[in-house]
């Protein structure tokens, strides 16, 4: 088990002194937002060596990988008292043991967790039978998450199934208040209940439901077989919306399922964040504050897809010049290869059509993937922008792709984002470096 603490205010002091070097100028980054964001929304539906995991560790010789992963973006008022949360998650590949990472990141007391259970789910609530587990932190039941912090579990022995479904329970000790860290529009229905509801296998007593992942950050798995971990940062269009709720068909999603199907043998984990930017702190830390954390940080990486940008052109006060943009998206890539991963980068999608769209916001878009497609940003390039354009009015979405918001695609548009994947070129097993 692994206490660990949000550091990262001479980091922050670092990539603005770089960038202004460079000649360009960035918003400052704040790494931890702590502000509140309004009422607890519980009425929406919408290893053994148990050590936390590094960044491109071997995992082809037992090691860990990513199975799952949200971002944490967001917090909101928890309710008074003690409680469970059960949050529902989709698994991209599977394994014999399994540990889970809980964040206090938005916290503004300590985290007191009671106790904590990991199972397969047999559908809504209800744990598949003989699969509920319990989930300890350096052999302890309960355990105290300091402010900022997070903690990685120790290992659970656990069959976990590729595609599919885990049902992992905290409950929070009382009483409150305080702030939960959760990650919003998840996209997935989880549930709640009061007092301690860990241990139920039946799910009568979660008669709550919410739209939101709470606590929970990441599920990691053990399997010999796994080769690594490919991390997707990025933002709603990552993060899935415009897909359909509990039905898991994010691209990230469907690119997990290309690599079962072909038996590559990686994890796939999402940390995208609807709204996120890369410059400046807006629905979550900026993608240049968060980049250590939520990728650096997952065990076995080996490939980062960067899908990010559109919200720094779209979003007010201003857009974003398109050679800060492109000068902040290659700093993140020079960290990447520092650490020895692979960094493939998505062109940014049409968007005409949109409340935001303006001619002026066009031109950026084009300018930005001007220079992403020149190979001057990324390792390779994720075309996005060319699988989902209308071949006859090139700065909107194909309509058979498009979510009806003229920006998200819907499920036929996300599936084809992942199927313009060339897979060999994702991983770095190819002899062309454009996808």
């Amino acid at each position: 088990m692994k206490i660990q603490r949000a550091g990262y205010g001479l980091f922050a002091a670092l990539i603005t002194l770089t960038l202004l070097i460079c000649g360009t100028i960035i918003t400052t980054v704040t790494f931890v937002n702590r502000g509140h964001s309004g009422p607890f929304e519980a009425g929406n539906s919408g290893g053994a060596d148990g050590t936390g995991g590094t960044t491109a560790q071997a995992v082809g010789t037992g090691g860990w990988a990513g199975t799952w992963s949200a971002a944490p973006g967001k917090a909101v008022a928890a309710p008074v008292g003690a409680y469970s949360v059960r949050n529902v998650v989709h698994t991209s590949v599977g394994g014999g043991q399994a540990r889970v990472t809980l964040s206090n990141l938005f916290g503004t007391a300590p985290l007191h967790i009671g106790h904590a259970t990991v199972a397969v789910a047999a559908g809504g609530a209800d744990a598949l039978p003989g699969t509920l587990r319990e989930v300890l932190f350096d052999g302890q039941r309960s355990i105290a998450v300091p402010v900022g912090g997070q903690v990685v579990s120790d290992a659970a022995r656990l069959p976990v199934p590729e595609d599919g479904k885990l049902l992992v329970t905290v409950h929070v000790e009382g009483p409150g208040p305080g702030l939960v860290t959760l990650h919003a529009r998840a996209r997935q229905t989880s549930y709640l209940a009061y007092g301690d509801r860990t241990r139920d296998t039946d799910g009568a007593a979660y008669t709550r439901r919410t739209s939101s992942w709470h606590y929970l950050t990441a599920v990691d798995v053990r399997d010999r077989a796994v080769r690594g971990t490919v991390v997707a940062i990025g933002d709603s269009l990552t993060d899935g919306a415009g897909s359909t709720p509990d039905a898991d068909r994010r691209w990230p999603d469907r690119l997990a399922e290309r690599l079962r199907n072909g038996r590559w043998e990686y994890g796939v984990v999402n940390q995208g964040i609807s709204g996120n930017r890369v410059l400046s702190d807006g629905t979550g830390p900026s993608g240049l504050s968060r980049f250590e954390r939520d990728v650096f940080d997952r065990p076995g990486t080996r490939v980062v897809v960067i899908a990010l940008g559109i919200n720094d052109i779209i979003r007010p006060p201003r857009p974003a010049d398109p050679g800060e943009l492109t000068a902040a998206l290659r700093m993140l890539t020079e960290r990447a290869r520092a650490r020895g991963l692979r960094v493939v980068g998505a062109t940014l999608m049409p968007f005409e059509g949109h409340r935001r769209y303006t001619p002026a916001l066009e031109a950026v878009r084009q300018e930005v993937n001007t220079a992403i497609r020149a190979g001057a940003v990324f390792d390779a390039v994720l075309d996005f922008d060319r699988a989902l354009r209308d071949p006859y009015a090139q700065d909107r979405l194909d309509p058979a792709y498009d979510s009806g918001d003229h920006l998200h695609p819907n499920d036929a548009g996300y599936a084809r984002l992942a199927q313009s994947v060339d897979l060999s070129v994702l991983i770095g097993e190819g002899s062309s470096a454009r996808l």
